[in-house]
């Protein structure tokens, strides 16, 4: 397992563990960040444990063409239950998936530490939240890196039934009319396969990667 230190460099994703790990350690500067994601990798570890990045075989991915929409989350978006904003609240919208319960997880990883990082990343251009309001209240959302043609997805959270749905759908939307042509979901959740999320051999994302990310 490589160790970074100061130096800005990522080894190989081929060199990655079983698990996906490609190094440990180094920091959440944005140019470590950016360059994490320009290769294919990204930051995943728990509240007070080294940085580790990964760089999973085969990668969970959106082509936003394949966009499945429900009959039910078609009922949803007509009824107008929801409002739909982009960039309105991040740092809300990132504490609120900091604080979501996950399965297995012992504690979050977003951490303060990369909740600062990421709200950087946002006054910077790079980092977007996409949020659904109910009558004034921020109920659900997601956030993640726009580079190039592609949006890598970090974290979602829902405080009311399909609102995470709602914002993701209408957000996939945009990225379309926006040209975008691949969204990164990094690890396999029933919740996105639902929604036409699949999984791809790592070695064709980071061809997608190097085509789609100037």
């Amino acid at each position: 397992m490589y160790i970074l230190n100061q130096e800005l460099f990522f080894p190989p994703v081929q060199l990655a563990n079983q698990d996906g790990m490609v190094a440990i350690g180094g920091d959440l500067s944005m140019e470590r960040l950016l360059l994490a994601y320009r290769n294919g990798i990204f930051p995943w570890y728990n509240e007070g444990e080294p940085v580790c990045w990964y760089s999973p075989d085969p990668r969970f991915v959106l082509f936003p063409a394949d966009l499945n929409i429900s009959k039910s989350m078609k009922t949803v978006i007509n009824t107008g239950r929801f409002s739909f904003t982009i960039n309105k609240a991040f740092t809300d919208v990132i504490k609120n998936c900091s604080a979501v319960y996950r399965k297995n997880q012992q504690s979050t990883w977003i951490s303060g530490a990369v909740i600062n990082a990421y709200a950087h990343l946002h006054t910077q251009g790079y980092a977007h939240s996409a949020e659904a309001w109910d009558k004034g209240e921020l109920v659900g959302g997601l956030y993640g890196i726009r580079i190039g043609k592609i949006f890598f997805g970090e974290s979602m959270f829902n405080k009311k039934s399909n609102a995470s749905k709602f914002a993701f759908i209408k957000y996939v939307e945009y990225l379309k009319r926006q040209d975008a042509q691949l969204i990164d979901c990094q690890v396999y959740t029933s919740h996105l396969q639902s929604m036409g999320a699949k999984m791809i051999e790592r070695n064709y994302f980071l061809q997608l990667l190097k085509k789609l990310i100037n």
